[in-house]
């Protein structure tokens, strides 16, 4: 996985913006990891739609204290790219450690999922069943006594001499039988 980042700031009040792309390598998105998150040390800040924070509003007040954090995430692995923005609170000091900090901890949770689904080796397995040697020894017994009977009575009569079965000399047909 690879997370690359930048933060731009224009000069005057305006609030810095974070942008990043987290992008995995082929070998990852071919793990099918479901997409991990982690709760990032990235405040968020009141009117986040806005571009810019005046003194003494918003995170620039005295008493200012952040509500939640973002939540940042590794990219969908059938997608294996994720471009993302945000706007960070305005600082005097220009200073984010808590970017870095939040990616490193993404990267440390994604990659303990990696080492675990790289643990499941792949396999193949295969099988074949046959015909049971007990069924074979009964179905050729079987076989072997209807080609017998098949060669004493070729038009398959039931094993029964009829009266046109065979040629010249005469014979006697059992009516009662019949």
């Amino acid at each position: 996985m690879q997370i690359d980042w930048k933060i731009t700031k224009k000069r005057g009040n305006h609030r810095p913006t974070l942008n990043y792309t987290i992008t995995l390598e082929a070998f990852e998105k071919k793990l099918a990891i479901h997409a991990v998150n982690v709760q990032s040390r990235i405040p968020e800040i009141p009117s986040s739609h806005e571009s810019f924070c005046l003194p003494g509003e918003n995170e620039r007040h005295c008493e200012w204290c952040p509500k939640g954090f973002h939540r940042i995430q590794v990219p969908y692995f059938k997608k294996g790219v994720s471009h993302e923005f945000i706007r960070l609170p305005f600082r005097e000091s220009g200073e984010y450690p808590e970017v870095e900090a939040s990616f490193k901890a993404l990267r440390e949770r994604y990659e303990t999922q990696v080492r675990h689904a790289y643990g499941h080796s792949p396999f193949e397995t295969q099988g074949s069943l046959g015909i049971t040697r007990v069924t074979r020894k009964q179905v050729a017994a079987k076989v072997t006594a209807d080609r017998l009977l098949g060669l004493f009575n070729p038009n398959g009569q039931n094993g029964r001499l009829q009266e046109n079965d065979c040629t010249g000399g005469s014979f006697f047909i059992d009516k009662a039988a019949g």
